[in-house]
């Protein structure tokens, strides 16, 4: 997974088709769906996968409104496609479900 390096990196990356995912390290339930990323990585290898740690990109989390992690932004051509944002948990399930609202 590519990690973001900047501001203007991920104005770049809203130009392709990008799935960001909102995440820290010290974070329960972004350590949860670890296991799986890989996995729908290859399985939705038409997306570009992006960490964004929220400690070091809060303007980006106040921006898009993101105040829960792990949290989803999908963009393809600078538009937003759809965002999954939450405080609560997700599962392999959810997450696939939106993914497959995106591709």
């Amino acid at each position: 997974m590519i990690k973001l390096k900047s501001y203007e990196h991920f104005e770049t990356l809203k130009q392709e088709h990008t799935v960001f995912l909102f995440s820290a390290d010290w974070c329960p339930d972004c350590r949860f769906i670890e296991p799986f990323l890989d996995e729908l990585e290859t399985r939705y290898s038409m997306m570009n996968f992006v960490y964004v740690d929220r400690d070091k990109f809060l303007e980006l989390c106040e921006a898009y409104n993101i105040y829960g992690i792990p949290s989803f932004l999908a963009f393809k051509n600078n538009i937003l496609l759809n965002s999954f944002i939450s405080k609560i948990r997700k599962t392999k399930t959810e997450i696939t479900q939106f993914l497959d609202t995106v591709k």
